[in-house]
């Protein structure tokens, strides 16, 4: 699933983190004090952009970021689900092993 895969990357959580604070942020603003360049946060925020986690409008001649926090709830439903389902797979684990 693009989300996650977009999601298995520590700098793009870093990015994520970022935007869940600022709201929306800039290149600049994104990029200031974490020692990556602009061009590697242009492209984890294009691989962010294509699985919907992020969106961008334009301010001038500036680019500004937006998390499209949507995605962030998809993604839990999901891992909500998949650990759901580990807990009935162990119950049945558990109640063939004490039976």
């Amino acid at each position: 699933m693009p989300l996650f895969a977009a999601l298995g990357d520590a700098i793009r959580l870093r990015l994520v983190v970022r935007l869940c604070e600022q709201g929306s942020a800039s290149i600049s603003g994104l990029t200031a004090g974490t020692g990556v360049t602009r061009q590697a946060i242009t492209k984890h925020l294009r691989i962010m952009q294509d699985s919907g986690l992020v969106r961008s409008t334009r301010r001038g001649r500036e680019r500004l970021w937006q998390l499209n926090r949507q995605r962030l709830q998809d993604a839990r439903r999901h891992l909500d689900l998949i650990s759901k389902q580990w807990d009935d797979a162990l119950g049945r684990l558990r109640h063939f092993v004490e039976d």
